[in-house]
């Protein structure tokens, strides 16, 4: 598969500030839903957001996952064709990132409850770290030059996340901990799927595992009134819409052009968009330790991005 870096950059760039400004939107719809009733609501309006898209995909034979899979397009009916897309690497796929999203989704909800804002935003970046260290696992090379960029970026989140207070680990930070870790489950499914199977598709099983697994939790936890729903809507069309339905399947097409570590370093700028939104619209002042933090973390991705890293495999 031929890679173009700079549209995966690009896709991966525009979902996390998607991400980041996110952050509003659910802040303001725990006002009236769980996380589980919110993550299950959500991820089902993503699942009905992208049907539209794949249809459109299939029915104009514009399928771009690979050569070979749109020459099959090409030649059945839009009926075959569809059927083709749901393969068993698709569901498989669909399956493993599903559960590693619904995890790290429903655990960092958790954490946030008990946790301070800032360092929930830190520890959950975390995964800039650890997807590197789970691909030593794997006999994955990592050049100096990304992990320069990885310190550089945990330094920077650190001072733009952690503003003022002190890093002790609480039973809210432990459910973080996991949160980073599936996060990084999930970066990496999404990285062994992606260039296998339609992009799209892949996002909507997600979508729907994740949506389906959290009303199961919901189920035994707490059902939510259609007043608590109609509240919450506008949080939930926004999110379930553009935050799943946009962003995270930006997410898995970008990642078939980045290798998954510079890919999490550019996710990362998602609490750099997010602290930046609030000093735009929401007039917040920002210190002089944040616009470094800003500053490190933007100098991380754009080293990333400098020539010598796209010859490595990781």
């Amino acid at each position: 598969m031929h890679k173009n870096p700079m549209k995966g950059a690009t896709l991966l760039l525009i979902g996390s500030f998607i991400w980041g400004t996110t952050f509003v939107a659910q802040s303001m719809g725990t006002n009236h839903l769980d996380a589980f009733s919110f993550n299950c609501i959500r991820n089902f309006i993503g699942v009905f957001a992208l049907i539209p898209v794949l249809l459109w995909q299939v029915c104009t034979k514009k399928e771009g996952v690979n050569s070979v899979q749109n020459d099959v397009y090409c030649n059945t009916s839009p009926a075959s064709a569809l059927k083709s897309v749901f393969t068993k690497d698709l569901l498989l796929g669909g399956i493993l990132c599903g559960t590693a999203l619904c995890l790290a989704s429903n655990f960092q909800q958790m954490g946030i409850e008990t946790s301070t804002v800032g360092k929930s935003a830190f520890i959950t970046t975390l995964y800039i770290v650890l997807v590197p260290l789970l691909g030593l696992f794997f006999k994955k090379k990592l050049p100096l030059q990304i992990w320069c960029g990885v310190i550089l970026a945990m330094i920077g989140l650190y001072l733009l996340c952690m503003k003022n207070e002190t890093f002790v680990l609480e039973i809210g930070d432990i459910y973080l901990l996991l949160c980073a870790f599936f996060f990084t489950i999930q970066i990496t499914a999404v990285d062994y799927f992606a260039p296998k199977v339609n992009c799209i598709a892949l996002s909507m099983v997600q979508f729907f595992v994740t949506a389906v697994l959290s009303g199961v939790c919901m189920l035994f936890h707490a059902l939510p009134t259609w007043e608590d729903i109609l509240g919450a809507a506008i949080p939930l069309l926004y999110a379930g819409i553009l935050s799943s339905g946009v962003a995270y399947t930006f997410q898995i097409i970008g990642q078939k052009h980045l290798a998954p570590t510079v890919a999490s370093l550019i996710m990362s700028l998602e609490s750099v968009f997010a602290t930046l939104t609030g000093w735009v619209i929401l007039k917040e002042v920002l210190s002089t330790k944040e616009f470094i933090g800003c500053g490190l973390v933007f100098a991380a991705v754009i080293l990333s991005q400098l020539p010598e890293c796209k010859k490595e495999s990781y």
